[in-house]
């Protein structure tokens, strides 16, 4: 009798050790949504390649440090924050990263955007591959950055992190509207932003677009009003700038031909150039994650502080 109460309680302990082992299983599981659907993976992954800009972004401003993503030199140049550490390797550009070099690093889980959409099959037989579309005409593209930065947190266990970045990101910007209106005297002028593609030709940034999206959270509208793209931009003649009227326009570094605007007959005829109603941005990555609303908002704040009408003794954005 002794014996099979022994044998008795031993099986129940084997079942209770079965029991617990699985549900300890079962909350390592993540369960993941990309833009194709749910993902399961059994433990956070440690090696993560990104291979665009925007997820690599993403993953840095978790806190997490990529093995490899493409592109770290123009990278540094274009978008450059988050910073990228020496130990990330490069895989080559976003379009034909190298494969066999990306095999070698044996990664847990490989995060693409569209420009890496065609490579899925091929990058399946390296690791588990996450899809996330960022910039579609089909959605808001501010929106779904932040809801991949919050999946990506979610995958690489960083969802708390990633709610608090969001938290400190809302009263930046909050700080900076703040900035603006008293710069301003509550009288904030409309705005449009682009970049030159030539001396005669411009990509003007909408609906869509990181940089309206900052504008509008900074409390301004657009000084001329453009339809969603895919990308949040459109190339446009330079002189369809002159409806611009009586706002402001905001053109984003680098331009290498900046130094001959001066000389430039049509651009000094318009009359936000007449008006001093014109700036240069700081250089900031217009189709970035989550946290390039932040930078960017940044550095319009800084451009618009430089022409406001009514300066306080700072002329500088405000840590």
């Amino acid at each position: 009798m002794l014996v099979r109460c022994q044998q008795a309680l031993l099986l129940m302990s084997l079942v209770a050790i079965t029991l617990l082992t699985n549900i300890s299983r079962a909350q390592d599981v993540i369960v993941v949504q990309d833009s194709q659907g749910q993902h399961t993976f059994e433990h956070v992954p440690s090696r993560v390649a990104a291979l665009n800009w925007d997820i690599a972004e993403q993953v840095l401003a978790l806190g997490v440090t990529p093995i490899a993503m493409p592109d770290i030199g123009e990278y540094r140049q274009w978008v450059m924050k988050p910073e990228v550490p020496d130990s990330v390797m490069d895989i080559g550009s976003r379009v034909e990263p190298n494969l066999q070099r990306l095999a070698s690093l044996k990664p847990d889980v490989i995060i693409i955007a569209s420009p890496q959409l065609d490579l899925m099959p091929r990058l399946q037989q390296i690791a588990p591959v996450l899809f996330f579309q960022t910039y579609s005409e089909q959605h808001n593209n501010a929106q779904a950055a932040i809801d991949n930065f919050k999946h990506i947190a979610t995958l690489l266990g960083r969802r708390q992190q990633a709610e608090q970045r969001l938290a400190q990101m809302d009263q930046r910007l909050a700080d900076l509207k703040t900035q603006l209106m008293q710069a301003y005297a509550g009288q904030l002028p409309t705005v449009t932003t682009f970049r030159f593609a030539s001396m005669t030709s411009v990509y003007q940034y909408g609906d869509n677009s990181t940089a309206q999206y900052a504008l509008q959270r900074l409390g301004i509208a657009p000084a001329i009003k453009q339809g969603p793209t895919q990308w949040g931009v459109k190339q446009q003649r330079l002189k369809n700038l002159r409806h611009i009227g009586e706002g402001v326009a905001l053109y984003f570094e680098p331009f290498a031909q900046e130094e001959q605007l001066a000389g430039s007959v049509m651009w000094n005829a318009m009359p936000f150039v007449r008006d001093g109603k014109m700036s240069s941005v700081a250089s900031a990555w217009n189709y970035g994650g989550a946290v390039s609303i932040e930078y960017m908002a940044e550095a319009l704040t800084q451009s618009l502080l430089a022409i406001a009408p009514r300066k306080t003794s700072a002329t500088e954005v405000t840590p």
